[in-house]
């Protein structure tokens, strides 16, 4: 892909009900593991890799997010308020399109990241960035996940098409909730309450949406018992640290 990506979008706005009871007064992307909070993991792998611009939508303990994010010095932050009515990732990403531009732009979660990649998501999404798609998700091996205990989400065809696990037991590859996406993709829905999943399966009968298979090891911060084990995991591959990164 020749065209660098500089805008990205971080799903901040979830309700984070199975980190409970930390999320009755912590929002689920500030919780630390590693010795920052889990959206600095992608917003720092984002800076890196070209991005300079984020718009972080916010819902549940909004404060907190915005107090956080404005000590960023890089990515810029634009926040899109949802705390009226939380929308859902595709709603969410809908109700910020006018700030998002009419480029190519990364989405992402905030309670998962990849680490030891021979690439940042970022650049992996872009590697598979062709003219021929409108959306590229971001997927990891399912052995080289930590803090993930469900049966996968997709495996790949012989073209790369994503075919969805179903009701198959078990699909080898996990969304790893980042992707890289058109903003046309959106044109007609509103700023309503709606998953990704319902622009997915439509790309997925076009045949414009792919993935590509991240390396290094995925971490999930899902639950309360997940911290713990994350942050131990993290200090024994030396990748802990106390510094604020790109907030100082």
């Amino acid at each position: 892909m020749t065209q660098a990506i500089t805008t990205a979008m971080i799903l901040a706005a979830g309700l984070g009900s199975r980190m409970r009871p930390i999320t009755n007064t912590l929002p689920k992307p500030l919780v630390r593991v590693g010795g920052k909070a889990l959206m600095d993991w992608t917003l720092d792998e984002f800076a890196k890799s070209g991005v300079t611009k984020a718009v972080v939508n916010v819902h549940h303990l909004a404060p907190l997010i915005c107090a956080h994010v404005s000590a960023r010095k890089t990515p810029s932050i634009v926040i899109s308020d949802e705390t009226d009515l939380l929308l859902e990732t595709g709603g969410g990403i809908v109700k910020a399109l006018p700030v998002i531009g009419t480029a190519p732009f990364l989405a992402a979660n905030t309670d998962a990241f990849t680490v030891n990649g021979s690439m940042n998501a970022a650049t992996r999404l872009q590697s598979a960035w062709t003219n021929a798609v409108d959306a590229v998700l971001l997927l990891h091996p399912i052995e080289r996940t930590h803090g993930f205990d469900g049966p996968g989400d997709f495996s790949l065809d012989h073209a790369g098409r994503l075919v969805p696990r179903g009701t198959a037991p078990r699909a080898p590859f996990v969304y790893a909730g980042t992707q890289l996406l058109r903003p046309e993709i959106f044109a007609g829905e509103k700023a309503e309450p709606f998953s990704m999943w319902r622009i997915w399966q439509r790309l997925m009968e076009t045949g414009r949406i792919t993935g590509v298979v991240q390396d290094g090891d995925w971490f999930h911060v899902g639950t309360p018992e997940a911290i713990a084990t994350t942050d131990a995991q993290l200090k024994r591959m030396g990748l802990a640290t106390d510094k604020l990164s790109s907030r100082a």
